[in-house]
Protein backbone atom coordinates (compact mmCIF):
# COMPACT_ATOMS: atom_id res chain seq x y z
CA UNK A 1 0.00 0.00 0.00
CA UNK A 2 2.85 2.41 0.69
CA UNK A 3 3.94 2.03 -2.95
CA UNK A 4 0.38 2.38 -4.31
CA UNK A 5 -0.46 5.44 -2.16
CA UNK A 6 1.40 8.04 -4.33
CA UNK A 7 -0.82 7.06 -7.28
CA UNK A 8 -4.11 6.88 -5.36
CA UNK A 9 -5.83 9.32 -7.73
CA UNK A 10 -5.33 6.82 -10.56
CA UNK A 11 -6.68 4.06 -8.33
CA UNK A 12 -9.76 6.15 -7.43
CA UNK A 13 -10.32 6.93 -11.11
CA UNK A 14 -10.05 3.22 -11.92
CA UNK A 15 -12.53 2.41 -9.15
CA UNK A 16 -14.95 5.00 -10.54
CA UNK A 17 -14.65 3.42 -13.99
CA UNK A 18 -15.13 0.01 -12.37
CA UNK A 19 -18.30 1.11 -10.56
CA UNK A 20 -19.66 2.59 -13.78
CA UNK A 21 -18.98 -0.52 -15.87
CA UNK A 22 -20.32 -2.80 -13.13
CA UNK A 23 -23.56 -0.84 -12.89
CA UNK A 24 -23.96 -0.79 -16.67
CA UNK A 25 -23.23 -4.53 -16.94
CA UNK A 26 -25.83 -5.27 -14.31
CA UNK A 27 -28.36 -3.16 -16.21
CA UNK A 28 -27.96 -5.52 -19.19
CA UNK A 29 -30.04 -8.02 -17.17
CA UNK A 30 -32.98 -5.63 -17.36
CA UNK A 31 -32.44 -5.42 -21.10
CA UNK A 32 -32.67 -9.21 -21.25
CA UNK A 33 -35.91 -9.02 -19.25
CA UNK A 34 -37.38 -6.47 -21.65
CA UNK A 35 -36.18 -8.50 -24.60
CA UNK A 36 -38.04 -11.61 -23.41
CA UNK A 37 -41.21 -10.04 -21.96
CA UNK A 38 -41.82 -7.24 -24.47
CA UNK A 39 -39.86 -8.34 -27.53
CA UNK A 40 -40.46 -12.09 -27.70
CA UNK A 41 -43.62 -12.53 -25.67
CA UNK A 42 -45.48 -9.52 -27.15
CA UNK A 43 -44.04 -10.22 -30.62
CA UNK A 44 -43.41 -6.46 -30.95
CA UNK A 45 -40.66 -5.50 -33.41
CA UNK A 46 -40.52 -1.97 -31.98
CA UNK A 47 -40.00 -3.25 -28.44
CA UNK A 48 -37.40 -5.70 -29.73
CA UNK A 49 -35.50 -2.83 -31.42
CA UNK A 50 -35.64 -0.78 -28.21
CA UNK A 51 -34.31 -3.69 -26.12
CA UNK A 52 -31.46 -4.43 -28.56
CA UNK A 53 -30.61 -0.71 -28.85
CA UNK A 54 -30.47 -0.44 -25.06
CA UNK A 55 -28.13 -3.43 -24.83
CA UNK A 56 -25.82 -2.05 -27.58
CA UNK A 57 -25.66 1.42 -25.99
CA UNK A 58 -24.83 -0.09 -22.62
CA UNK A 59 -22.18 -2.30 -24.26
CA UNK A 60 -20.41 0.71 -25.83
CA UNK A 61 -20.39 2.53 -22.47
CA UNK A 62 -19.03 -0.63 -20.79
CA UNK A 63 -16.22 -0.82 -23.38
CA UNK A 64 -15.20 2.80 -22.75
CA UNK A 65 -15.27 2.33 -18.98
CA UNK A 66 -13.30 -0.92 -19.26
CA UNK A 67 -10.63 0.84 -21.33
CA UNK A 68 -10.03 3.45 -18.62
CA UNK A 69 -10.21 0.89 -15.81
CA UNK A 70 -7.73 -1.45 -17.45
CA UNK A 71 -5.35 1.33 -18.55
CA UNK A 72 -5.30 3.06 -15.16
CA UNK A 73 -4.85 -0.11 -13.10
CA UNK A 74 -2.22 -1.55 -15.48
CA UNK A 75 -0.23 1.69 -15.52
CA UNK A 76 -0.29 1.74 -11.70
CA UNK A 77 0.94 -1.87 -11.74
CA UNK A 78 3.84 -0.93 -14.03
CA UNK A 79 4.72 2.11 -11.92
CA UNK A 80 4.48 0.33 -8.56
CA UNK A 81 6.59 -2.63 -9.69
CA UNK A 82 9.25 -0.20 -10.99
CA UNK A 83 9.19 1.69 -7.67
CA UNK A 84 9.49 -1.55 -5.67
CA UNK A 85 12.35 -2.76 -7.87
CA UNK A 86 14.16 0.56 -7.35
CA UNK A 87 13.48 0.57 -3.60
CA UNK A 88 14.79 -2.98 -3.18
CA UNK A 89 17.94 -2.25 -5.20
CA UNK A 90 18.59 1.03 -3.38
CA UNK A 91 18.23 -0.80 -0.07
CA UNK A 92 20.36 -3.79 -1.11
CA UNK A 93 23.38 -1.68 -2.06
CA UNK A 94 23.43 -0.16 1.43
CA UNK A 95 23.32 -3.49 3.28
CA UNK A 96 26.08 -4.78 5.50
CA UNK A 97 28.48 -7.14 3.60
CA UNK A 98 27.74 -10.00 6.01
CA UNK A 99 24.24 -10.18 4.53
CA UNK A 100 25.76 -11.34 1.25
CA UNK A 101 27.69 -14.11 3.00
CA UNK A 102 24.38 -15.88 3.64
CA UNK A 103 22.30 -14.60 0.69
CA UNK A 104 23.59 -15.28 -2.81
CA UNK A 105 23.50 -12.61 -5.50
CA UNK A 106 21.34 -14.89 -7.67
CA UNK A 107 18.63 -15.03 -5.00
CA UNK A 108 18.68 -11.25 -4.58
CA UNK A 109 18.55 -10.70 -8.35
CA UNK A 110 15.59 -13.09 -8.58
CA UNK A 111 13.72 -10.99 -6.04
CA UNK A 112 14.51 -7.74 -7.85
CA UNK A 113 13.56 -9.05 -11.30
CA UNK A 114 11.26 -12.12 -11.17
CA UNK A 115 9.28 -11.20 -8.04
CA UNK A 116 8.69 -7.59 -9.09
CA UNK A 117 7.67 -8.72 -12.60
CA UNK A 118 5.16 -11.10 -11.01
CA UNK A 119 3.77 -8.26 -8.90
CA UNK A 120 3.59 -6.06 -12.00
CA UNK A 121 1.44 -8.66 -13.76
CA UNK A 122 -0.80 -9.24 -10.77
CA UNK A 123 -1.35 -5.60 -9.81
CA UNK A 124 -1.95 -4.60 -13.42
CA UNK A 125 -4.15 -7.54 -14.43
CA UNK A 126 -5.16 -10.10 -11.83
CA UNK A 127 -5.94 -7.59 -9.07
CA UNK A 128 -8.07 -5.58 -11.49
CA UNK A 129 -9.97 -8.75 -12.47
CA UNK A 130 -10.44 -9.64 -8.81
CA UNK A 131 -11.90 -6.20 -7.98
CA UNK A 132 -14.16 -6.30 -11.02
CA UNK A 133 -15.37 -9.84 -10.30
CA UNK A 134 -15.97 -9.13 -6.60
CA UNK A 135 -18.01 -6.02 -7.39
CA UNK A 136 -19.97 -7.78 -10.13
CA UNK A 137 -20.64 -10.71 -7.82
CA UNK A 138 -22.00 -8.45 -5.04
CA UNK A 139 -24.06 -6.38 -7.48
CA UNK A 140 -25.47 -9.48 -9.16
CA UNK A 141 -26.46 -10.97 -5.77
CA UNK A 142 -28.33 -7.74 -4.92
CA UNK A 143 -30.12 -7.92 -8.29
CA UNK A 144 -30.92 -11.60 -7.68
CA UNK A 145 -32.70 -10.70 -4.43
CA UNK A 146 -34.54 -7.90 -6.22
CA UNK A 147 -35.64 -10.30 -8.94
CA UNK A 148 -36.64 -13.42 -6.95
CA UNK A 149 -35.85 -14.12 -3.29
CA UNK A 150 -36.68 -17.85 -3.33
CA UNK A 151 -34.37 -18.63 -6.27
CA UNK A 152 -31.63 -16.45 -4.77
CA UNK A 153 -31.62 -18.43 -1.53
CA UNK A 154 -31.19 -21.63 -3.57
CA UNK A 155 -28.08 -20.14 -5.26
CA UNK A 156 -26.62 -18.82 -1.99
CA UNK A 157 -26.75 -22.24 -0.33
CA UNK A 158 -23.63 -23.04 -2.38
CA UNK A 159 -21.61 -20.14 -0.89
CA UNK A 160 -20.20 -22.05 2.15
CA UNK A 161 -19.15 -24.89 -0.16
CA UNK A 162 -17.28 -22.34 -2.32
CA UNK A 163 -15.51 -20.57 0.57
CA UNK A 164 -14.11 -23.77 2.10
CA UNK A 165 -11.99 -24.83 -0.92
CA UNK A 166 -10.88 -21.24 -1.52
CA UNK A 167 -9.59 -20.94 2.06
CA UNK A 168 -8.10 -24.44 2.31
CA UNK A 169 -6.46 -24.62 -1.09
CA UNK A 170 -5.58 -20.91 -1.04
CA UNK A 171 -3.19 -21.49 1.88
CA UNK A 172 -1.57 -24.41 0.06
CA UNK A 173 -1.19 -22.34 -3.11
CA UNK A 174 0.43 -19.50 -1.14
CA UNK A 175 2.98 -21.81 0.51
CA UNK A 176 3.78 -23.51 -2.79
CA UNK A 177 4.06 -20.11 -4.52
CA UNK A 178 6.72 -19.06 -2.03
CA UNK A 179 8.59 -22.33 -2.57
CA UNK A 180 8.26 -21.91 -6.34
CA UNK A 181 9.78 -18.42 -6.23
CA UNK A 182 12.64 -19.68 -4.03
CA UNK A 183 13.32 -22.63 -6.34
CA UNK A 184 13.38 -20.36 -9.41
CA UNK A 185 15.90 -18.16 -7.60
CA UNK A 186 18.08 -21.25 -7.05
CA UNK A 187 17.84 -22.09 -10.75
CA UNK A 188 18.92 -18.56 -11.68
CA UNK A 189 21.78 -18.60 -9.16
CA UNK A 190 23.11 -21.93 -10.43
CA UNK A 191 22.94 -20.87 -14.08
CA UNK A 192 24.55 -17.49 -13.33
CA UNK A 193 27.43 -19.09 -11.44
CA UNK A 194 28.13 -21.63 -14.22
CA UNK A 195 28.07 -18.92 -16.89
CA UNK A 196 30.24 -16.60 -14.80
CA UNK A 197 32.90 -19.32 -14.50
CA UNK A 198 32.44 -20.69 -18.04
CA UNK A 199 36.16 -20.86 -18.74
CA UNK A 200 36.72 -22.99 -15.63
CA UNK A 201 33.77 -25.24 -16.54
CA UNK A 202 35.09 -25.80 -20.06
CA UNK A 203 38.76 -26.16 -19.10
CA UNK A 204 37.83 -29.03 -16.75
CA UNK A 205 35.38 -30.51 -19.29
CA UNK A 206 32.56 -30.28 -16.77
CA UNK A 207 29.82 -29.25 -19.23
CA UNK A 208 27.94 -32.56 -18.94
CA UNK A 209 28.09 -32.56 -15.12
CA UNK A 210 26.97 -28.94 -14.91
CA UNK A 211 24.14 -29.67 -17.34
CA UNK A 212 23.05 -32.65 -15.22
CA UNK A 213 23.20 -30.63 -11.98
CA UNK A 214 21.26 -27.79 -13.59
CA UNK A 215 18.60 -30.23 -14.84
CA UNK A 216 18.13 -31.42 -11.23
CA UNK A 217 17.53 -27.82 -10.11
CA UNK A 218 15.12 -27.23 -13.02
CA UNK A 219 13.20 -30.46 -12.30
CA UNK A 220 12.89 -29.51 -8.62
CA UNK A 221 11.48 -26.11 -9.59
CA UNK A 222 9.15 -27.81 -12.09
CA UNK A 223 7.85 -30.26 -9.49
CA UNK A 224 7.03 -27.44 -7.04
CA UNK A 225 5.38 -25.50 -9.87
CA UNK A 226 3.38 -28.59 -10.88
CA UNK A 227 2.12 -29.03 -7.34
CA UNK A 228 1.11 -25.36 -7.22
CA UNK A 229 -0.75 -25.61 -10.54
CA UNK A 230 -2.44 -28.84 -9.36
CA UNK A 231 -3.77 -27.14 -6.22
CA UNK A 232 -5.03 -24.20 -8.27
CA UNK A 233 -6.70 -26.56 -10.77
CA UNK A 234 -8.48 -28.41 -7.95
CA UNK A 235 -9.62 -25.08 -6.50
CA UNK A 236 -10.95 -23.71 -9.81
CA UNK A 237 -12.68 -26.91 -10.94
CA UNK A 238 -14.25 -27.45 -7.51
CA UNK A 239 -15.71 -23.93 -7.47
CA UNK A 240 -17.06 -24.32 -11.01
CA UNK A 241 -18.83 -27.61 -10.14
CA UNK A 242 -20.38 -26.16 -6.98
CA UNK A 243 -21.50 -22.88 -8.58
CA UNK A 244 -22.95 -24.31 -11.75
CA UNK A 245 -24.53 -27.15 -9.76
CA UNK A 246 -26.35 -24.50 -7.73
CA UNK A 247 -27.40 -22.74 -10.94
CA UNK A 248 -28.70 -26.01 -12.37
CA UNK A 249 -30.78 -26.53 -9.23
CA UNK A 250 -32.08 -22.97 -9.51
CA UNK A 251 -32.98 -23.48 -13.18
CA UNK A 252 -34.99 -26.60 -12.33
CA UNK A 253 -36.94 -24.80 -9.62
CA UNK A 254 -37.35 -21.63 -11.71
CA UNK A 255 -38.37 -23.58 -14.82
CA UNK A 256 -40.98 -25.44 -12.79
CA UNK A 257 -42.33 -22.09 -11.51
CA UNK A 258 -42.56 -20.71 -15.08
CA UNK A 259 -44.42 -23.83 -16.25
CA UNK A 260 -46.84 -23.48 -13.33
CA UNK A 261 -47.25 -19.77 -14.13
CA UNK A 262 -45.90 -18.57 -10.79
CA UNK A 263 -43.24 -16.33 -12.43
CA UNK A 264 -42.99 -14.78 -15.90
CA UNK A 265 -40.31 -15.91 -18.41
CA UNK A 266 -38.56 -12.50 -18.44
CA UNK A 267 -38.07 -12.67 -14.69
CA UNK A 268 -36.44 -16.09 -15.02
CA UNK A 269 -34.30 -14.87 -17.96
CA UNK A 270 -33.00 -11.89 -15.96
CA UNK A 271 -32.45 -14.15 -12.97
CA UNK A 272 -30.43 -16.62 -15.09
CA UNK A 273 -28.37 -13.70 -16.44
CA UNK A 274 -27.50 -12.51 -12.92
CA UNK A 275 -26.91 -16.04 -11.68
CA UNK A 276 -24.43 -16.67 -14.52
CA UNK A 277 -22.73 -13.39 -13.63
CA UNK A 278 -22.39 -14.57 -10.04
CA UNK A 279 -21.06 -17.92 -11.22
CA UNK A 280 -18.54 -16.49 -13.69
CA UNK A 281 -17.40 -13.85 -11.19
CA UNK A 282 -16.93 -16.48 -8.50
CA UNK A 283 -14.99 -18.71 -10.91
CA UNK A 284 -12.80 -15.74 -11.88
CA UNK A 285 -12.18 -14.87 -8.22
CA UNK A 286 -11.20 -18.46 -7.43
CA UNK A 287 -8.81 -18.46 -10.39
CA UNK A 288 -7.35 -15.04 -9.59
CA UNK A 289 -7.13 -15.98 -5.90
CA UNK A 290 -4.28 -18.34 -6.79
CA UNK A 291 -2.48 -15.49 -8.57
CA UNK A 292 -2.99 -13.24 -5.55
CA UNK A 293 -1.45 -15.96 -3.37
CA UNK A 294 1.57 -15.98 -5.70
CA UNK A 295 1.74 -12.20 -5.26
CA UNK A 296 1.66 -12.68 -1.50
CA UNK A 297 4.60 -15.09 -1.73
CA UNK A 298 6.55 -12.66 -3.94
CA UNK A 299 5.71 -9.76 -1.63
CA UNK A 300 6.99 -11.68 1.41
CA UNK A 301 10.32 -12.25 -0.36
CA UNK A 302 10.62 -8.57 -1.30
CA UNK A 303 9.64 -7.30 2.14
CA UNK A 304 12.21 -9.62 3.72
CA UNK A 305 14.92 -7.65 1.93
CA UNK A 306 13.36 -4.25 2.64
CA UNK A 307 13.15 -5.11 6.36
CA UNK A 308 16.81 -6.11 6.64
CA UNK A 309 18.66 -3.46 8.63
CA UNK A 310 22.27 -2.66 7.84
CA UNK A 311 24.61 -3.04 10.80
CA UNK A 312 26.82 -0.23 9.47
CA UNK A 313 24.95 3.04 9.91
CA UNK A 314 25.92 6.67 10.32
CA UNK A 315 25.77 8.02 13.90
CA UNK A 316 23.03 10.51 14.75
CA UNK A 317 25.63 13.29 14.96
CA UNK A 318 28.59 12.41 12.78
CA UNK A 319 31.92 14.22 13.00
CA UNK A 320 33.56 15.87 10.02
CA UNK A 321 36.71 14.36 8.49
CA UNK A 322 37.83 17.65 6.93
CA UNK A 323 40.48 18.71 9.46
CA UNK A 324 41.63 15.25 10.52
CA UNK A 325 45.15 14.00 10.11
CA UNK A 326 45.63 10.88 7.96
CA UNK A 327 47.04 8.73 10.76
CA UNK A 328 45.37 5.32 11.08
CA UNK A 329 45.56 3.31 14.30
CA UNK A 330 44.27 -0.14 15.24
CA UNK A 331 43.84 -0.34 19.05
CA UNK A 332 43.49 -3.78 20.72
CA UNK A 333 41.60 -4.86 17.65
CA UNK A 334 39.76 -8.21 17.51
CA UNK A 335 37.33 -9.32 14.84
CA UNK A 336 35.24 -12.41 14.05
CA UNK A 337 33.43 -12.76 10.72
CA UNK A 338 29.68 -13.38 11.20
CA UNK A 339 29.97 -16.61 9.19
CA UNK A 340 32.88 -17.80 11.41
CA UNK A 341 31.99 -16.55 14.91
CA UNK A 342 34.34 -18.95 16.73
CA UNK A 343 37.56 -18.18 14.86
CA UNK A 344 39.23 -14.76 15.38
CA UNK A 345 40.42 -13.27 12.08
CA UNK A 346 42.11 -10.42 13.98
CA UNK A 347 43.26 -11.04 17.56
CA UNK A 348 44.18 -8.15 19.92
CA UNK A 349 46.16 -6.26 17.27
CA UNK A 350 47.83 -2.88 17.86
CA UNK A 351 49.26 -1.12 14.81
CA UNK A 352 49.72 2.44 13.54
CA UNK A 353 50.03 3.77 9.99
CA UNK A 354 51.64 7.19 10.34
CA UNK A 355 50.46 10.16 8.34
CA UNK A 356 52.21 10.51 4.98
CA UNK A 357 54.07 7.20 5.44
CA UNK A 358 53.83 3.81 3.77
CA UNK A 359 52.87 0.79 5.86
CA UNK A 360 53.19 -2.65 4.24
CA UNK A 361 51.27 -5.64 5.57
CA UNK A 362 52.88 -9.02 4.93
CA UNK A 363 52.13 -12.53 6.07
CA UNK A 364 50.77 -15.86 4.88
CA UNK A 365 47.23 -16.28 3.54
CA UNK A 366 44.63 -15.95 6.29
CA UNK A 367 46.81 -13.65 8.37
CA UNK A 368 44.08 -10.97 8.39
CA UNK A 369 45.60 -8.44 6.00
CA UNK A 370 42.52 -7.90 3.82
CA UNK A 371 40.30 -7.88 6.92
CA UNK A 372 42.14 -4.78 8.18
CA UNK A 373 41.18 -3.01 4.95
CA UNK A 374 37.55 -4.05 5.38
CA UNK A 375 37.52 -2.78 8.97
CA UNK A 376 39.16 0.49 7.95
CA UNK A 377 36.57 1.00 5.19
CA UNK A 378 33.88 0.13 7.75
CA UNK A 379 32.47 -2.77 5.79
CA UNK A 380 32.47 -4.36 9.26
CA UNK A 381 32.83 -3.01 12.78
CA UNK A 382 35.37 -4.53 15.21
CA UNK A 383 34.21 -7.21 17.62
CA UNK A 384 36.53 -5.60 20.22
CA UNK A 385 38.84 -2.60 20.22
CA UNK A 386 38.64 0.27 17.76
CA UNK A 387 39.99 1.72 14.53
CA UNK A 388 40.85 5.43 14.61
CA UNK A 389 41.50 8.06 11.96
CA UNK A 390 43.29 11.14 13.24
CA UNK A 391 42.71 9.90 16.78
CA UNK A 392 38.92 9.64 16.33
CA UNK A 393 37.02 6.33 16.29
CA UNK A 394 35.85 5.82 12.70
CA UNK A 395 32.40 4.78 14.01
CA UNK A 396 31.86 8.48 14.79
CA UNK A 397 31.98 9.33 11.07
CA UNK A 398 29.38 8.89 8.37
CA UNK A 399 30.56 5.80 6.42
CA UNK A 400 30.13 7.67 3.11
CA UNK A 401 32.31 10.57 4.27
CA UNK A 402 34.89 8.16 5.70
CA UNK A 403 35.14 6.13 2.48
CA UNK A 404 35.37 9.33 0.49
CA UNK A 405 38.79 9.87 2.08
CA UNK A 406 40.11 6.51 0.90
CA UNK A 407 40.81 4.76 -2.40
CA UNK A 408 41.13 1.01 -2.68
CA UNK A 409 42.99 -0.81 -5.45
CA UNK A 410 42.10 -4.50 -4.90
CA UNK A 411 44.01 -7.55 -6.06
CA UNK A 412 41.13 -8.44 -8.39
CA UNK A 413 39.86 -5.04 -9.60
CA UNK A 414 36.11 -4.67 -10.04
CA UNK A 415 35.29 -3.31 -13.49
CA UNK A 416 31.81 -2.69 -14.85
CA UNK A 417 30.41 -3.69 -18.24
CA UNK A 418 30.55 -0.08 -19.38
CA UNK A 419 33.15 1.94 -21.26
CA UNK A 420 36.64 2.86 -20.06
CA UNK A 421 35.67 6.44 -19.27
CA UNK A 422 32.88 5.29 -16.94
CA UNK A 423 35.15 2.81 -15.14
CA UNK A 424 37.91 5.33 -14.44
CA UNK A 425 35.45 8.10 -13.60
CA UNK A 426 33.96 5.81 -10.95
CA UNK A 427 36.64 7.26 -8.67
CA UNK A 428 35.33 10.79 -9.19
CA UNK A 429 31.99 11.18 -11.03
CA UNK A 430 32.53 14.93 -11.43
CA UNK A 431 35.89 14.61 -13.19
CA UNK A 432 36.22 16.00 -16.70
CA UNK A 433 37.36 13.92 -19.67
CA UNK A 434 40.75 15.62 -19.52
CA UNK A 435 41.19 14.66 -15.85
CA UNK A 436 40.24 11.04 -16.64
CA UNK A 437 42.83 10.90 -19.43
CA UNK A 438 45.47 12.49 -17.18
CA UNK A 439 44.82 9.84 -14.50
CA UNK A 440 45.10 7.10 -17.13
CA UNK A 441 48.45 8.51 -18.27
CA UNK A 442 49.73 8.54 -14.69
CA UNK A 443 48.71 4.90 -14.34
CA UNK A 444 50.42 4.10 -17.67
CA UNK A 445 47.07 2.99 -19.10
CA UNK A 446 46.60 5.65 -21.78
CA UNK A 447 48.57 3.81 -24.46
CA UNK A 448 46.63 0.54 -24.39
CA UNK A 449 43.31 2.42 -23.97
CA UNK A 450 44.06 4.45 -27.10
CA UNK A 451 44.63 1.21 -29.01
CA UNK A 452 41.18 -0.15 -28.09
CA UNK A 453 38.58 -0.06 -30.92
CA UNK A 454 36.72 2.99 -29.57
CA UNK A 455 39.42 4.26 -27.24
CA UNK A 456 37.99 5.60 -23.98
CA UNK A 457 34.46 4.81 -25.23
CA UNK A 458 35.28 1.09 -25.61
CA UNK A 459 33.02 -1.20 -23.60
CA UNK A 460 34.96 -3.64 -21.43
CA UNK A 461 32.43 -6.49 -21.19
CA UNK A 462 31.27 -8.13 -17.99
CA UNK A 463 33.87 -7.65 -15.22
CA UNK A 464 36.27 -6.18 -17.79
CA UNK A 465 36.63 -9.54 -19.56
CA UNK A 466 37.99 -7.87 -22.72
CA UNK A 467 41.12 -6.67 -20.92
CA UNK A 468 44.13 -8.57 -19.64
CA UNK A 469 44.81 -8.80 -15.91
CA UNK A 470 47.50 -6.11 -16.06
CA UNK A 471 45.27 -3.78 -18.04
CA UNK A 472 42.42 -4.19 -15.56
CA UNK A 473 44.84 -3.42 -12.73
CA UNK A 474 45.96 -0.19 -14.37
CA UNK A 475 42.36 0.93 -14.93
CA UNK A 476 41.78 0.41 -11.18
CA UNK A 477 44.94 2.40 -10.36
CA UNK A 478 43.79 5.22 -12.66
CA UNK A 479 40.46 5.22 -10.81
CA UNK A 480 42.28 5.60 -7.47
CA UNK A 481 44.51 8.36 -8.86
CA UNK A 482 41.43 10.25 -10.06
CA UNK A 483 39.83 10.03 -6.61
CA UNK A 484 42.86 11.77 -5.08
CA UNK A 485 42.39 10.19 -1.63
CA UNK A 486 43.79 11.02 1.78
CA UNK A 487 44.48 7.33 2.45
CA UNK A 488 45.53 4.87 -0.25
CA UNK A 489 44.84 1.16 0.19
CA UNK A 490 46.72 -1.12 -2.19
CA UNK A 491 45.89 -4.84 -2.10
CA UNK A 492 48.62 -6.42 -4.26
CA UNK A 493 48.09 -3.55 -6.68
CA UNK A 494 50.95 -4.55 -8.96
CA UNK A 495 50.57 -8.33 -8.72
CA UNK A 496 49.07 -8.71 -12.21
CA UNK A 497 51.63 -6.54 -14.01
CA UNK A 498 54.64 -7.61 -16.02
CA UNK A 499 58.04 -6.24 -14.99
CA UNK A 500 58.01 -3.26 -17.36
CA UNK A 501 54.45 -2.22 -16.51
CA UNK A 502 55.18 -2.72 -12.81
CA UNK A 503 58.13 -0.35 -13.01
CA UNK A 504 56.06 2.40 -14.64
CA UNK A 505 53.11 1.90 -12.29
CA UNK A 506 55.43 1.95 -9.28
CA UNK A 507 56.66 5.34 -10.44
CA UNK A 508 53.07 6.56 -10.70
CA UNK A 509 52.18 5.11 -7.29
CA UNK A 510 55.22 6.64 -5.62
CA UNK A 511 54.14 10.05 -6.92
CA UNK A 512 50.58 9.37 -5.78
CA UNK A 513 51.69 8.20 -2.30
CA UNK A 514 53.51 11.44 -1.49
CA UNK A 515 51.84 13.26 1.42
CA UNK A 516 49.34 10.43 1.79
CA UNK A 517 49.02 7.59 4.25
CA UNK A 518 49.43 4.39 2.26
CA UNK A 519 48.74 0.87 3.47
CA UNK A 520 49.90 -1.91 1.17
CA UNK A 521 49.14 -5.61 1.26
CA UNK A 522 52.16 -7.09 -0.44
CA UNK A 523 54.10 -10.26 -1.04
CA UNK A 524 56.49 -9.06 -3.73
CA UNK A 525 59.82 -7.81 -2.45
CA UNK A 526 59.85 -4.91 -4.93
CA UNK A 527 56.73 -3.53 -3.24
CA UNK A 528 57.94 -4.14 0.32
CA UNK A 529 61.38 -2.53 0.12
CA UNK A 530 60.23 1.09 -0.29
CA UNK A 531 57.80 0.93 2.68
CA UNK A 532 58.56 3.09 5.73
CA UNK A 533 57.25 0.31 7.96
CA UNK A 534 56.49 -3.36 7.42
CA UNK A 535 54.04 -5.17 9.72
CA UNK A 536 54.32 -8.97 9.77
CA UNK A 537 51.00 -10.67 10.55
CA UNK A 538 50.16 -14.30 11.25
CA UNK A 539 46.77 -15.76 12.24
CA UNK A 540 45.38 -12.31 12.99
CA UNK A 541 48.20 -11.33 15.35
CA UNK A 542 51.03 -8.85 14.91
CA UNK A 543 54.34 -10.74 14.88
CA UNK A 544 56.75 -7.84 14.34
CA UNK A 545 57.05 -4.31 12.92
CA UNK A 546 60.09 -2.66 11.36
CA UNK A 547 61.87 -1.88 8.11
CA UNK A 548 63.03 -4.46 5.59
CA UNK A 549 66.58 -4.85 6.89
CA UNK A 550 65.60 -4.93 10.55
CA UNK A 551 62.95 -7.61 10.01
CA UNK A 552 65.30 -9.62 7.83
CA UNK A 553 67.76 -9.82 10.69
CA UNK A 554 65.34 -10.71 13.51
CA UNK A 555 61.96 -12.00 12.29
CA UNK A 556 61.89 -15.69 11.34
CA UNK A 557 58.50 -15.50 9.59
CA UNK A 558 59.63 -12.53 7.48
CA UNK A 559 62.86 -14.31 6.62
CA UNK A 560 60.87 -17.35 5.50
CA UNK A 561 58.56 -15.24 3.32
CA UNK A 562 61.54 -13.53 1.67
CA UNK A 563 63.32 -16.85 1.09
CA UNK A 564 60.22 -18.32 -0.53
CA UNK A 565 60.01 -15.35 -2.85
CA UNK A 566 63.65 -15.66 -3.85
CA UNK A 567 63.10 -19.36 -4.59
CA UNK A 568 60.10 -18.51 -6.76
CA UNK A 569 62.15 -15.96 -8.64
CA UNK A 570 64.89 -18.51 -9.08
CA UNK A 571 62.38 -20.89 -10.67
Amino acid sequence: MQFVRPYRWKVWAALAALLMTAGLTLSVGQGVRLLIDQGFSQRSLHDLNDAIGFILAVTICIAVGTFFRFYLVSSVGERVSADIRLAVFNHVITLHPSHFETHGSGDIMSRITTDTTLLQSIIGSSFSMAMRSALMCLGAIVMLFATNVKLTLIVLTSVPFILVPILVYGRKVRALSRQSQDSMADVGSYAGEAIEHIKTVQSFNREAQESHSFSIEVERAYEIGRQRVKQRAILISGVIVIVFGAISGMLWVGGSDVIRGEIIPGELGAFVFYAIMVASSTATISEVFGELQRAAGATERLLEILHVKSEIVAPNTSQSTTELSAEVCFHQLSFYYPSRPDIPTIDRLNLTAKEGKVLALVGPSGAGKTTLFELLLRFYDPSQGRVTLGGQDIRQFDPKELRNKMALVPQQPALFSHDVMHNIRYGNPDASDEEVIAAAKQAHAHEFISNLPQGYQSHLGEKGVRLSGGQRQRIAIARAILKDPMILLLDEATSALDSESEYHVQQALEALMKHRTTIIIAHRLSTIQHADQIAVLDKGQLVDVGDHHGLLSRCELYQRLVELQFKQKGV
